[in-house]
């Protein structure tokens, strides 16, 4: 049974229509109202009225694959915000979701409130029955899937209910403190030791069909929690380069190793049946005010890139060409005929302005890739971290290159090789070598909008990404607002993590990790922070 029917047969058992509408439409506020009404904090158990009083664990950690993934690799919160923010995409025609109006407090809440009672809710009661029933093949993904989604919240966010999250389920508080980022990321790296260690020790298949991303495969989840385990420790290395060195070791060399080709890749499959359908090709479908970002088709055309015409599509005139990010409406309205679309990967086939007959409904959304983890490899090689010497560096910075290349479908061995030829792509060690990893990094992650903007918080790389002229900020936000609903019935806590995170819940506040001053590819580039 492929990825695709396992996910299908599975996902409807545990979830209602009315649920599904909601979280497709993006209609957060009948659930605020509600939960506003009851005064009750994020955490508390009533505020997912659609969920059964219990449920299998192999049904609900369906639903929480499939609700996680579309949170953070679907339009709300990666085509509306990380694409624009990494810039790989530009907005045409809503600028206001370019210009980071659409990221403020009262956009984002359901992203940040529907994290808690919807997926973190089910793995944690996935997590409890694998535990009470000793089966680490369903406690261990669960607890991986966990990690992957809890870290696009503290990333985005920084400090964030974890210790005490979810607690009401359990007669515990409805209003949880907020762990610092630095804590969460400590358990972050014990918890996917737990889980590695687990998956290979024995553990069943016990998820089976039930699991859409490796069929409960725990080998498969080992390498997954090993390979996210080096994503997190590289993350950290501007601010704690000797913990960052230490835990990339740990990942390299835990049980059951880090991903070794592409047929590793954390990918969940999609149904494709109209009703579980990859986000963006389900957006595509009735949108088309995206188009591809100057900043990225500058750096595609400019390298002769192989991914090209698989990442984008040729404008009206057959050039490929991009949008520039954050502008006002009347200077982006001609770039609708004079920027490219997307690449007809991405889309469902008939669509209800025209016909591109692409697989999108079908297409995969990547978690987590060979590519990333050999980029990963390069990076802590060319800085001598990890158990790596600078000597790797180069083999692990082109074997990212290829990796990627061959996930995306470039067929050709020989236009790889030509690509890798190029002076500007070629390794060039030192910092040129780190900057050259770091844009490799970021394109390799298209699609993947909020990871890239993690990765270019870290690196300042692509230095041409800079805010548009409209934006309302002077400098690309370094995390969101925390959720309304939090600051109205939580407000304490949410105060306690403002302070404790510099006193000013903003764009411009940055996460622990986020410590530019200390990374050498952000040496001359002005962020214009405040």
């Amino acid at each position: 049974m492929t990825r695709a029917m396992r996910l299908y047969t599975h996902i409807t058992q545990h979830t209602s229509m009315t649920n599904r509408n909601l979280l497709r439409a993006g209609a957060s506020a009948l659930v605020l109202t509600a939960l506003m009404a009851c005064g009750t904090g994020l955490t508390d158990v009533n505020r997912n009225p659609n969920h059964p009083v219990d449920a299998a664990a192999a049904a609900l950690f369906t639903n929480a694959a499939r609700t996680t993934v579309d949170r953070w690799m679907g339009t709300t919160y990666d085509w509306r915000g990380g694409e624009f923010l990494a810039q790989h995409l530009a907005e045409v025609q809503y600028t206001d979701e370019d210009t980071y109006i659409r990221l403020a407090r009262a956009y984002m809440t359901s992203t940040f409130d529907g994290a808690y009672f919807q997926e973190l809710e089910d793995l944690k009661k996935v997590i409890s029955k694998g535990v009470a029933a000793s089966d680490p093949g369903t406690w261990a993904p669960a607890t991986v899937l966990k990690t992957w989604s809890s870290d696009f919240l503290t990333d985005t966010w920084g400090d964030v209910p974890y210790t005490e999250a979810l607690a009401a389920d359990t007669g515990g508080t409805t209003k949880p403190t907020y762990d610092a980022q630095q804590a969460v990321y400590a358990d972050f790296f014990t918890t996917l030791d737990q889980a590695a260690t687990a998956l290979t020790g024995g553990a069943g298949a016990s998820l089976g069909s039930a699991d859409p991303i490796y069929g409960g495969d725990p080998t498969a989840w080992a390498k997954f929690a090993n390979s996210l385990h080096a994503r997190l420790a590289m993350r950290i290395v501007n601010q704690d380069p000797a913990t960052a060195s230490a835990e990339l070791a740990k990942a390299f060399a835990a049980p059951g190793g880090v991903f070794t080709s592409n047929a590793d890749n954390a990918a969940l499959s999609w149904p494709g049946d109209g009703v579980y359908d990859n986000p963006f090709s389900a957006s595509l479908q009735t949108r088309d005010d995206y188009r591809m970002s100057k900043t990225f088709m500058d750096i595609l055309t400019g390298y002769s890139d192989p991914r090209l015409p698989i990442f984008a599509d040729t404008t009206d005139a057959g050039i490929y060409a991009g949008a520039p990010n954050g502008v006002d409406a009347p200077t982006a309205q001609p770039f609708i005929t004079d920027a490219s679309r997307v690449g007809k990967i991405f889309f469902p086939g008939a669509t209800s302005y025209t016909n591109y007959g692409g697989p999108g409904a079908t297409l995969p959304s990547e978690l987590l890739t060979y590519a990333e983890v050999e980029f990963i490899k390069a990076e802590a090689a060319a800085r001598n971290m990890g158990g790596l010497t600078a000597a790797q560096a180069p083999a692990f910075y082109a074997e990212g290159i290829r990796a990627s290349m061959e996930q995306w479908g470039v067929a050709s061995a020989a236009a790889i090789t030509t690509y890798l030829a190029r002076p500007e792509v070629a390794y060039q060690g030192g910092v040129a070598g780190l900057k050259q990893i770091a844009i490799q990094k970021w394109i390799a992650l298209y699609g993947d909008g909020g990871n890239a903007w993690f990765e270019w918080r870290r690196t300042c790389q692509p230095s041409t990404v800079v805010p548009g002229p409209a934006a309302t900020e002077v400098f690309v936000p370094r995390r969101f607002y925390y959720s309304q609903t939090e600051v109205s019935v939580n407000g304490a806590n949410v105060d306690a993590a403002v302070t404790q995170q510099g006193g000013d819940d903003s764009f411009g506040t940055r996460v622990w990790w986020d410590q530019p001053a200390n990374a050498p590819t952000c040496v001359g580039v002005n962020l214009n922070l405040p």
